[in-house]
């Protein structure tokens, strides 16, 4: 194993699991889900900043910068309603939030840089494996497993997140993290919490208020224009 990979390895481990899910499950009992979306949100901004400095192929430009500034509006006019601190850990659980997205950011700009040789299998495997035994371990340490019901429901969540949740969505990313790059991908970010919106209103019968479809606009707006110099260029050379 190379030195790059040992560090992919270990920045992995600490910074896009183990903290991270940490940090997000312990916040999300504080603040709403809809600020919480807004806060990581911030990670195309992060995500940018890092490629800016550590990839020299990838750098910024108007088209990415007003791209991900559009997006970033978009979500806020979603969860506009959701933007309040109810309690004092509150602020603290938006820092937790806005963390998550600092180290997500770094692990996806490390991972493209020096990562490349390495399988999205492995990735996980390894990322996965060792943050899951540290957060076991840590979930005896600090929190009691007395209330723990082990019904119908929460095997299957658990059977459903560490699958279709996990695995499979991490595996993609990465490997599309070869292909695409790490700005654009950091943009799934602001589709994500649109999707979460229309299964509410689909499965769970909830109603889109007007300013859900006005932000989506702006999210889709945003995408495009942050593709558009890259789709220009790509229709130049079909056309030459």
């Amino acid at each position: 194993m190379t030195a790059d990979a040992k560090k992919v390895y270990l920045v992995l481990i600490l910074f896009a699991y183990t903290l991270p899910f940490a940090f997000v499950y312990w916040a999300q009992q504080h603040i709403a889900t809809g600020l919480a979306s807004i806060l990581f949100a911030a990670y195309p901004f992060f995500v940018a900043i890092f490629s800016q400095i550590m990839l020299k192929s990838e750098s910024l430009n108007l088209f990415k910068v007003t791209g991900i500034v559009l997006g970033f509006i978009g979500i806020v006019v979603i969860f506009a309603g959701d933007i309040h601190v109810s309690e004092p850990r509150s602020v603290i659980a938006m820092g937790l939030i806005l963390a998550n997205s600092l180290m997500q950011a770094y692990c996806l700009v490390l991972v493209k840089k020096f990562g490349q040789p390495l399988s999205p299998f492995a990735v996980n495997l390894v990322g996965m494996f060792w943050s899951g035994a540290a957060l076991i371990g840590l979930s005896f340490a600090v929190e009691s497993h007395v209330s723990i019901v082990w019904d119908t429901a929460a095997i299957g969540s658990i059977i459903y997140l560490s699958t279709i949740g996990s695995v499979l969505v991490f595996v993609a990313y990465f490997w599309l993290l070869k292909r695409v790059e790490a700005v654009y991908l950091s943009l799934i970010s602001f589709i994500t919490p649109i999707v979460a919106v229309i299964l509410g209103a689909v499965v769970l019968g909830e109603k889109l208020e007007t300013n859900v479809f006005i932000g989506a606009a702006c999210v889709l707006v945003g995408l495009l224009i942050a593709n558009g110099k890259a789709f220009y260029r790509r229709m130049s050379e079909s056309v030459g």
